[in-house]
């Protein structure tokens, strides 16, 4: 049985992922939602990302675990991201290193045919990406994880579409630090 497509999103609760200097700094990572994400990610078959998530993860987490300053919790995310197949999907990278692959197209069949041959679901990161995914019929799930904040600007989560995509909320959790997670299925 094939797993299942998951967008994983942090977002502000005015729907931005990232700010308006594609930064992060607002998002309230600490440690339970951090081994929460780590849990999550281990039971993963594969990550797919784009040219962007890439380079950001590649930049931080290939040594992570030998970073001193970082929390326990970031250190054990270190050989997940860096053993996990990864799917990096990109037209102008050329090289791609820790169990990375490059895929130059989103094409559906090839996609689940990446999917079939994983070991789990599969989550995908990166706004430009997930909105092709979620536009070509390819996501299943979205879990959105709503920080409770209001960051004014930035990159929405949600490109716009002309595309109604039915949801049905399939689950919730509330962290000890006020950020939300809203799990829903495709298909309402």
């Amino acid at each position: 049985m094939m797993g299942k497509i998951i967008w994983m999103m942090s977002v502000s609760l005015d729907g931005f992922m990232e700010g308006p200097e594609r930064d992060l700094d607002w998002s309230l990572v600490d440690d339970e939602l951090h081994r929460h994400f780590n849990e999550k990610a281990a039971r993963m078959g594969a990550f797919f990302e784009g040219r962007v998530t890439w380079e950001l993860m590649a930049a931080v987490w290939p040594a992570a675990d030998d970073e001193p300053e970082f929390t326990e919790a970031m250190r054990e995310f270190a050989p997940i991201w860096r053993t996990m197949p990864k799917y990096v999907f990109s037209r102008t990278l050329e090289r791609a290193d820790w169990n990375t692959t490059i895929v130059r197209e989103v094409e559906p069949t090839k996609i689940r045919a990446l999917c079939e041959k994983s070991n789990g679901d599969v989550v995908v990161g990166g706004a430009d990406l997930a909105s092709t995914f979620l536009r070509e019929g390819l996501v299943d799930e979205i879990h959105v994880y709503v920080h409770p904040v209001l960051i004014g600007r930035g990159k929405p989560m949600f490109q716009p579409t002309d595309i109604k995509t039915d949801l049905r909320l399939a689950g919730t959790h509330t962290f000890g630090n006020g950020v939300v997670l809203l799990r829903y299925e495709l298909g309402g």
